[in-house]
């Protein structure tokens, strides 16, 4: 109490101030005159801001939240539409009244071809500067990770994962010497597309048939030959196209879609079928 009373007789002077200031701003705002509505139009401004600035703050600290909502509503949506691109309805009605005959089922039949398991993972870790460039993904065997499994963008086709620990795993960007991808035009052409290392955001499609219709601008897709990627992943957009003087064939440069300096999130796709295909063409090479 002692202490208590030693404080106010020492900043007596400055509590009265304050004080005597407080009461003149209740009775100025309370008031009808101009300097009034000022007063409270400038609190009112005040107190606009601090809420502004409160409500930037909440925003940033939950945008990891919204980062995983929305990776997980496109992680839906994609295995929505994989539903469509995976399946054929079998047309042939001498297999259908076949089947109609023996089973009494007369409704379309749906053939499945491919059943992916989409898991979302954050980039660690990315090189884009190297041959061979390798990418760092905070999801391992733990997660159900396992080496072979595709890996896509957003935007585009990323790479295959290469090396898995219980935490993490090692993704091959297709930015690599080491791996072609099969591709395919919107004309059905197809052709394995390669990386030209000297020029990290290009990607080349050789020896291509002069009838070939390509033109600038065109997509270019997965296609599933190999089991390696899943089809109709977007590659890149062709940028130019040249007539190779020895040979009279076209040669595509292509964009990719993924942009790698920027990559910050990634879908690890499982193809819940693809062991299956795998031994069965094992299998056929062996014969």
């Amino acid at each position: 109490m002692r202490n208590f009373i030693l404080i106010i007789r020492r900043f007596f002077n400055l509590i009265l101030f304050v004080g005597l200031e407080i009461v003149c701003m209740v009775l100025i705002s309370r008031s009808h005159s101009l300097q009034g509505d000022d007063l409270v139009s400038s609190a009112n401004t005040a107190v606009g801001i601090i809420y502004k600035k409160q409500s930037d703050l909440m925003y940033y600290i939950s945008l990891g939240k919204m980062n995983d909502s929305l990776l997980n509503e496109n992680m839906r949506l994609r295995k929505t539409v994989d539903k469509y691109k995976t399946t054929d309805t079998l047309q042939d009605m001498k297999v259908r009244r076949e089947l109609a005959s023996t089973t009494g089922d007369t409704t379309h039949h749906i053939v499945k071809y491919a059943d992916y398991i989409y898991r979302t993972a954050r980039v660690i870790n990315n090189s884009v500067d190297g041959v061979n460039n390798y990418i760092t993904i905070n999801r391992g065997s733990n997660e159900g990770i396992t080496k072979g499994m595709s890996v896509i963008s957003g935007t585009g086709l990323v790479g295959r994962v290469e090396y898995v620990s219980a935490h993490f795993a090692s993704i091959l960007s297709i930015l690599s010497n080491k791996q072609q991808v099969s591709a395919r035009l919107k004309d059905g052409t197809f052709k394995s597309t390669t990386w030209d290392y000297e020029h990290p955001d290009v990607f080349l499609m050789k020896d291509m048939p002069q009838e070939t219709n390509v033109k600038k601008g065109d997509s270019v897709f997965t296609t599933s030959f190999g089991n390696t990627f899943p089809a109709d992943v977007l590659i890149g957009t062709v940028t130019s196209v040249e007539i190779n003087k020895k040979n009279g064939k076209k040669q595509l440069y292509l964009k990719p879609a993924t942009n790698f300096r920027s990559l910050q999130y990634v879908y690890v796709l499982e193809n819940t079928l693809g062991p299956e295909r795998q031994q069965l063409e094992e299998q056929a090479i062996k014969k």
